[in-house]
């Protein structure tokens, strides 16, 4: 007979289930992006320039579209269609190779909404520092400014400004 196996039998990966676990989907339906990733990639810019993190965060906020439908994560609405599947290797701390499935947006915007305390900042000064976020900093996973490595160049963008 055979003998007795030590591990339970591995269920198959499901890569759609992964894909779609990295989304943030609102309670309306659509995509979107972690309101406070905007505001913490602000506040990170503010080292480039010489501003004082703990002013900005207390002081800069972002007004979300919507909210996660799973755990109510404020979101910023992405407007560009449906993303498509990534798959990248990836090293864990270990030094296991892993695949990780995110979804990636090719063309993307979002018509985000500041909320700032005008005697802290200037409405320049908080352009400059999206600015700076979309051109050095980034958003999202693979963006230069990443904590866990020097990023590959994802989530950059540039500003288009409406008067208000």
């Amino acid at each position: 007979g055979s003998q007795a196996n030590k591990r339970k039998a591995k269920a198959a990966r499901d890569l759609d289930a992964d894909f779609n676990g990295a989304r943030h989907i609102s309670t309306e339906g659509w995509d979107g992006i972690h309101a406070g990733a905007f505001r913490a990639a602000m506040i990170s810019a503010c080292r480039l320039v010489g501003f004082k993190m703990t002013l900005a965060k207390l002081s800069l906020f972002v007004h979300a579209d919507g909210y996660d439908r799973v755990d109510a994560t404020p979101l910023v609405q992405i407007i560009g269609g449906e993303p498509a599947r990534s798959e990248l290797p990836v090293r864990h701390a270990t030094g296991v190779m892993d695949i990780r499935i995110r979804p990636v947006w090719r063309e993307w915007r979002v018509n985000l909404r500041l909320r700032y305390d005008a005697d802290q900042f200037q409405a320049a000064d908080v352009m400059n520092l999206l600015a700076r976020v979309g051109a050095q900093v980034g958003i999202g996973e693979g963006r230069p400014d990443s904590r866990e490595s020097a990023g590959i160049g994802f989530g950059l963008f540039r500003i288009e400004a409406e008067a208000d």
